[in-house]
């Protein structure tokens, strides 16, 4: 195929119809080709006056967008944040179904949070987020449950205990204490000392 600079193409062993079509143009006394130039002076003045404007730009509302940002203070249920691109910290609102403890660990870890922006309202936390692999990890709940279906292990350096599910419980250690303030019970079948 071969380019002409005046727009069109030539293509050896072009089909009829498309040899129809250009010769039909090139025949029509109204037709004329459309130039860059006629483009650019049709942005300022209309070529054609039937032509419809374009329709007006509507202002889209702004909804809801979702922002990190780092914890300055936690008071409450509300925060301080440091959001990239403003000047100093910003009050934000936490969500109500966020626990402000929640917050408060991010703030003392450094961990980011995710904000809720909506025009017109103060920032929502609605989340912490963790970005990094803990180097404590500290679990504060009424109740803990930790489940294993055939084995649970706990271990540290030299030290373990597992908990099996036939009920054999294991405790390993260079020395074990066990001290009660109270009575101190062993009940078994079999005590074997040594």
């Amino acid at each position: 195929m071969t380019a002409r600079f005046d727009g069109g193409s030539v293509q050896v062993g072009a089909p009829a119809a498309a040899e129809k079509i250009e010769a039909e143009a090139a025949e029509a006394p109204e037709a004329r080709r459309v130039t860059l130039d006629d483009v650019l002076a049709g942005a300022a003045a209309p070529a054609d006056p039937a032509a419809a404007p374009l329709p007006a730009r509507k202002e889209q509302l702004l909804g809801a967008a979702m922002r990190t940002a780092r914890v300055a203070a936690v008071t409450g249920r509300t925060a301080q944040i440091l959001v990239r691109g403003a000047e100093g910290p910003v009050d934000a609102e936490i969500a109500p179904e966020v626990d402000p403890e929640v917050i408060s660990d991010a703030h003392a870890r450094g961990d980011a949070v995710l904000v809720e922006l909506c025009e017109g309202a103060l920032p929502l936390i609605v989340g912490a987020l963790t970005t990094q692999r803990p180097k404590a990890l500290h679990l504060k709940a009424d109740t803990i449950t930790v489940e294993g279906a055939q084995e649970l292990l706990l271990r540290s350096g030299r030290g373990a205990i597992r908990i099996r599910e036939d009920g054999d419980i294991e405790v390993v250690g260079s020395r074990i204490s066990a001290a009660s303030r109270g009575l101190f019970r062993i009940v078994g079948r079999l005590l074997r000392l040594n």
